[in-house]
């Protein structure tokens, strides 16, 4: 089993770079990801800052995050997670303009398994799964934008 991983997909999507970043916030995600509901712990108006901590819950599992870099004029935001007996994680999100008005977004996730259920999450989480994972966002946030 996996104890350890590194994962990225690289997106392109329909809409110009400055409203698109922000959909890759905690609020902007509310937008378009089905049943995310974080909770603000801290600022709790949900204000993305270097500094924020919020919790999510999926199912019986509970996911403690926080903004490690926040960068909006760069369009890179960086987030630790962590699953409780299961799984510590790093995402990063940097997105760039194209020629041609689009946004590519390049998405990176680390995960270390903190238990067997973790490794278990982690082997499932093959390079095919985590590239399908994201083209889903793909296909979601380009909806959205087209609202």
């Amino acid at each position: 089993m996996t104890h350890h991983l590194e994962r990225s997909h690289g997106i392109v999507l329909s809409g110009p770079v400055d409203r698109v970043f922000p959909l890759f916030t905690p609020i902007g995600e509310t937008l378009w990801v089905d049943g995310w509901n974080p909770e603000f712990l801290h600022p709790q108006d949900g204000e993305t800052r270097q500094g924020m901590v919020f919790r999510t819950a999926h199912g019986d599992e509970v996911t403690l995050w926080a903004c490690t870099v926040w960068d909006p004029v760069a369009h890179r935001v960086r987030y630790v997670r962590v699953t409780p007996d299961s799984r510590f994680g790093l995402v990063e999100v940097a997105c760039r303009p194209t020629a041609d008005g689009r946004t590519e977004a390049s998405i990176a996730y680390t995960f270390t398994a903190l238990s067997t259920a973790g490794r278990s999450y982690l082997s499932e989480l093959t390079e095919d799964a985590f590239a399908h994972m994201i083209e889903g966002w793909r296909v979601r946030i380009d909806a959205w934008l087209q609202v």
